[in-house]
């Protein structure tokens, strides 16, 4: 009798997880992202930063944001600007990719070209232990 009670619980334990899983995976905010997305730049504020390290930098351990492409994109520039020293890592269908600043992007971290259809989780990092406000822009305008 114990056994049938024990494998009772247990696909009402694992039932639970899944919906905390979920949960927590709903409170990442996700936007879509098209040809014709407006406004453009849509840009986003958060904060950068947080307490786990990374190798790009200190990060949360959740998304700062999450991007849903709904379609081949030709060109799509996202830019992180902090008053600290940000940077950018992006998880996607092609892999992790950390942006650091550099003297082309005016010390900001910045990515751009071509993206595949997917979802992208987006980590604003800091180099430094702080956490500054920061503003995310995602744009499909060359400069």
């Amino acid at each position: 009798m114990k056994t049938l009670r024990l494998l009772a619980i247990v696909p009402t334990a694992l039932a639970m997880s899944l919906v905390f899983t979920e949960a927590n995976l709903a409170q990442t905010p996700t936007i879509q992202i098209n040809r014709n997305f407006q406004p453009d730049p849509l840009v986003l504020k958060g904060k950068s930063g947080g307490t786990f390290k990374s190798n790009c930098g200190n990060i949360t351990t959740e998304p700062n944001q999450v991007i849903q492409i709904t379609e081949r994109l030709p060109y799509l520039r996202l830019t992180v600007e902090s008053p600290g020293k940000p940077t950018l890592l992006i998880d996607g269908p092609g892999g992790r990719f950390c942006v650091m600043a550099d003297s082309y992007s005016g010390g900001k971290p910045e990515l751009s070209g071509f993206w595949t259809p997917g979802t992208y989780s987006l980590y604003i990092g800091e180099l430094s232990q702080q956490q500054f406000t920061s503003t995310l822009s995602i744009s499909q305008k060359n400069k």
